[in-house]
């Protein structure tokens, strides 16, 4: 059913595809990446605009490193960033050839392996999701256009991931000691957006997400204007309708970790719909009753 929250935007900066937001657990501050401005954002408590750190290519997702700062995955491959200098040092070139994909979604495991996948450009079946750790990137599930929605369930025991271009939300079984990836079955399917139909009468289709201590999966459903809670059943909890086309991923944070940060998209959208949506691009913010699980921290 969908349900009524407060929910409103974080400042007055709008970023042009606002991804991967990261609450760090150790610097307790809000990250994010906006990816064709080539920048990794950093919210300070009260501040109306966030630090910016410039890159010198599109980050599709950060995780906050063990040793401290953040791990960047670009499409010229992962990089460190001392987020106290803003130093940049490269770990690893990328696993893929970057003139046909980038990194996109990822999340480090509860060992510190770091999960990250990749997004066609041609979008094309031909990306793949890593799993990245002393052995270097090892491909674990190929045959992807879009890598998104990556997620573990509270035991560990359970990996979320989607395919946005498939509008399909696999879970798989997972051994955390040994991080293999079991056979996925369908969590959640979604119908495609047929020729000549309305955005309006669309659902959208599954981008980032995020778990929370009951083990409920949020998604942003990107063109949905939706943000989804399901039960590990598979059962929809909530539908929760936002005032923006596109979010793009939720992520818990604030002290008590009830507080959903989602980051949204202005990029490439029509003038007449963003003229009606003046916090598209904007970090969107609103109160939930269970907490989220903590941010895992990056071993690289």
């Amino acid at each position: 059913m969908a349900l009524t929250h407060d929910i409103q935007p974080l400042g007055t900066h709008r970023c042009l595809l606002g991804e991967s937001p990261l609450w760090h657990p150790d610097e307790a501050q809000l990250y994010c990446v906006d990816i064709p401005g080539r920048q990794v954002l950093r919210w300070r408590a009260g501040a109306d605009a966030p630090d910016v750190f410039p890159q010198d290519a599109e980050p599709g997702c950060i995780a906050a490193r063990a040793g401290g700062g953040l791990v960047v995955a670009r499409r010229d491959g992962l990089w460190a960033l001392d987020t106290q200098t803003g130093a940049m040092s490269q770990l690893a070139a990328p696993p893929y050839d970057p003139q046909r994909q980038r990194y996109n979604d990822g999340k480090p495991d509860a060992v510190g392996r770091f999960w990250v996948g990749t997004l066609s450009d041609a979008r094309e079946p031909e990306a793949s999701l890593y799993r990245i750790g002393s052995q270097g990137a090892e491909p674990q599930i190929d045959g992807i256009v879009t890598a998104n929605g990556l997620a573990w369930s509270p035991d560990g025991r359970v990996l979320y991931r989607s395919d946005t271009k498939a509008h399909t939300v696999w879970c798989h079984d997972f051994d955390v000691s040994t991080g293999r990836v079991g056979t996925g079955r369908v969590f959640a399917q979604f119908t495609p957006r047929a020729p000549e139909q309305p955005l309006s009468t669309y659902g959208g289709r599954p981008d980032g997400a995020a778990v929370d201590e009951s083990g409920a999966y949020w998604v942003a459903m990107f063109e949905g204007a939706r943000l989804l809670r399901y039960a590990p059943s598979g059962e929809l909890l909530e539908d929760i309708a936002l005032p923006v086309r596109c979010p793009t991923m939720p992520c818990f944070g604030g002290e008590d970790r009830r507080t959903l940060f989602i980051t949204t998209a202005r990029d490439k959208r029509p003038a007449d719909e963003l003229a009606r949506e003046p916090w598209a691009g904007a970090v969107l913010t609103l109160r939930v009753d269970v907490p989220g699980l903590p941010a895992a921290r990056c071993a690289l």
